[in-house]
């Protein structure tokens, strides 16, 4: 079995178990966040939906550059338009990485900040650390904002104490 498919599985359970949570946050609470150094609940959330952005250039480019001051953050105008875009990036994503080989998937992939290298790593590396345990990370992240708001949580790797259903 090819990598790819090894990963592709993976995202398979993923991309539903966080839809399932980003359906949950209350565009009445897009401004709210737990700190002031923290990002605001519409920030967190669409950081979630538009990761999948980086898997393109992960596959296409040996090196990928952000230019800080350049880069503006996608977000949100609203609840649906947060499941919509999620939706349409996840389903690119799966198209995406449909045939990669295990030859590119091996070969060394590198983000640069600002022109300093931050990652280097093996593309596959690259897609589970920087694109899949981001996605992770962060949607516990907001598994934390939606219990500060009362909003009840969705099962995510089994029952939730407000989601007993089968999983």
């Amino acid at each position: 079995m090819p990598l790819i498919d090894h990963f592709i599985e993976e995202l398979k359970y993923e991309i539903p178990t966080t839809r399932k949570l980003l359906e949950r946050v209350p565009e009445k609470d897009f401004d709210w966040k737990p700190h002031a150094k923290s990002m605001t609940m519409n920030q967190l959330a669409s950081h979630i939906a538009e990761t999948f952005v980086w898997v393109g250039p992960i596959i296409a480019q040996d090196e990928m550059v952000m230019d800080m001051e350049q880069y503006k953050p996608w977000l949100a105008k609203s609840t649906d338009d947060l499941l919509k875009s999620y939706d349409a990036y996840a389903a690119k994503v799966m198209e995406e990485l449909q045939g990669v080989s295990d030859e590119s998937l091996m070969k060394t992939w590198m983000l640069l900040i600002d022109d300093k290298p931050v990652l280097q790593m093996p593309r596959l590396a690259a897609l589970r650390g920087f694109i899949l345990k981001h996605i992770v990370h962060h949607r516990g992240q907001l598994t934390v904002y939606l219990r500060l708001r009362d909003v009840p949580l969705p099962q995510v790797y089994g029952p939730s104490a407000d989601d007993q259903g089968e999983y």
